[in-house]
C-alpha cells in the first residue's frame, strides 16, 4: 500500500502583498487562498496533513479543519528550513510526502494525482513539478542536461545570464520518497545570496548522487502561479470566476 503525507509550506510574510493580512489568508472568491490548497490535500485523503505556519500563526490557526497538524517556523530561514519544522511531526511516517505552498490556489487535484502517479512509477527519489513561462523573471529555473534529465534547480537571485535565459520554472510543489528527504534536510546548508536553507538544492544533492529524479511539466502555468501581489490575487481571482 502507498501511503501518503502532505507538507503545507504556509509561513510567508508576503511583503509584496502590502497588507498585515498572512499572504495565506488573503481571499480569492471569498475563500482564504490557504482553504484551496487544503481542499485539495483533502482531496488525496492522504493519512497525514501538516501545515508550516509563521506569519500570523495564530490567526492562520483559526478556523483549522479535523485532520489538520500545524508546526511552526519561527524564523524564516527558507523553504528547507520550513520542511526541517516537519522532521519531528513525521518521524514515524513511511512513504510518500507531497509538499504544496500555501498559496498555490489554482492547482488541480488531477495535476497532483498526476504527478504522484508519475513519481511513484518512474521509481524516482524526488519529482518536481515544472512549467514554462514566457516571462520566468523571479522563478527559479529547471537546468537539465542534454538528455533532458533534471540536473539543478537554480534560484533566480543565485542564476547567471545563460540560466536566466531558461524559460522552465520551478513551481515549488514536489513529491518526495520521506527517507531521502529527511536525510537532505540535514545536508542542506545557506551558501546562497539569500542565506536560505533551499529546498531545491535537493536536486542537486540528488543528481550529484547518482539518484533519480522525475519531473512533470504542467501546461497551463496558471494552475501552479503563487499569489505574492495584489495585482496576482486579482488575475487568480479572475482565473477562478471563468473556471466556475
Amino acid at each position: 500500500m502507498n501511503r501518503l503525507a502532505v507538507i503545507i509550506l504556509a509561513a510567508g510574510k508576503g511583503k509584496r502583498m502590502k497588507s498585515p493580512i498572512p499572504k495565506v489568508l488573503h481571499l480569492l472568491s471569498g475563500k482564504p487562498i490557504l482553504s484551496y490548497v487544503i481542499n485539495l490535500a483533502m482531496e488525496l485523503n492522504p493519512e497525514r496533513i501538516v501545515v508550516v505556519i509563521g506569519h500570523g500563526a495564530e490567526k492562520v490557526r483559526e478556523g483549522a479543519r479535523d485532520r489538520i497538524e500545524f508546526v511552526e517556523q519561527k524564523e524564516q530561514l527558507g523553504t528547507g528550513h520550513a520542511v526541517m519544522q516537519t522532521m519531528n511531526t513525521l518521524k514515524n511516517f513511511d512513504g510518500d510526502i507531497l509538499i504544496l505552498s500555501g498559496d498555490v490556489p489554482l492547482l488541480k487535484a488531477s495535476t497532483v494525482n498526476k504527478l504522484i502517479k508519475v513519481h511513484r512509477e518512474s521509481d524516482v527519489i524526488i519529482t518536481v513539478l515544472t512549467t514554462k513561462i514566457n516571462n520566468p523573471e523571479g522563478y527559479g529555473r529547471i537546468v537539465r542536461d542534454e538528455t533532458g534529465r533534471i540536473v539543478n534547480i537554480i534560484e533566480e537571485k543565485d542564476a547567471s545570464l545563460r540560466v536566466k535565459g531558461i524559460r522552465e520554472i520551478n513551481s515549488g510543489i514536489y513529491c518526495f520518497k520521506k527517507d531521502f528527504l529527511f536525510n537532505l534536510l540535514k545536508r542542506l546548508n545557506r551558501n546562497n545570496v539569500q542565506q536560505e536553507y533551499y529546498l531545491t538544492d535537493a536536486v542537486d544533492i540528488a543528481f550529484k548522487s547518482g539518484l533519480k529524479i522525475g519531473s512533470l511539466v504542467v501546461e497551463d502555468p496558471y494552475e501552479v502561479m503563487g499569489i505574492n501581489t495584489q495585482e496576482e490575487l486579482q488575475k487568480a481571482e479572475k482565473i477562478a470566476m471563468s473556471n466556475e
